[in-house]
């Protein structure tokens, strides 16, 4: 498996979009997470490490702007490629937005998940 789920998040701490992968977890169990994994990564300090272990995945983060964008994948997944396929996804967000905002994610969030369809197959990047 690769990616496991992806989470948008503001500095504030409120989720602007998830995705999820896999139908494993129910959801509490998913709400369980967001929640933990959102406070994990607000609260580190800049200069920290994009890349964590939380339980039983590994969280890879990015902070574009005022939004965090958080990958959980498989403890064997290799972290450059997870970063590399958050900044894909920031890139087409900014093509298609033309200098994207986390307004336009909001306000546009159907486009937002349907560019997340397009970049990333049932967890996994395209070629």
């Amino acid at each position: 498996m690769a990616i496991k789920f992806l989470l948008l998040v503001s500095r504030q701490g409120k989720i602007r979009l998830t995705k999820w992968f896999t139908s494993d977890w129910s959801t509490k169990e998913k709400t369980k997470v967001v929640k933990e994994v959102s406070t994990t990564v607000l609260q580190r300090k800049t200069k920290m490490c994009n890349v964590l272990e939380f339980k039983e995945f590994k969280v890879v983060y990015r902070r574009y702007a005022s939004l965090f964008f958080i990958a959980g994948t498989d403890m064997d997944e290799n972290e450059l490629l997870t970063l590399e396929i958050i900044h894909r996804y920031v890139e087409v967000l900014d093509k298609w937005f033309m200098n994207v905002c986390e307004l336009d994610i909001i306000f546009n969030f159907q486009q937002a998940y349907a560019i997340i369809d397009e970049v990333l197959i049932a967890g996994k990047s395209l070629p």
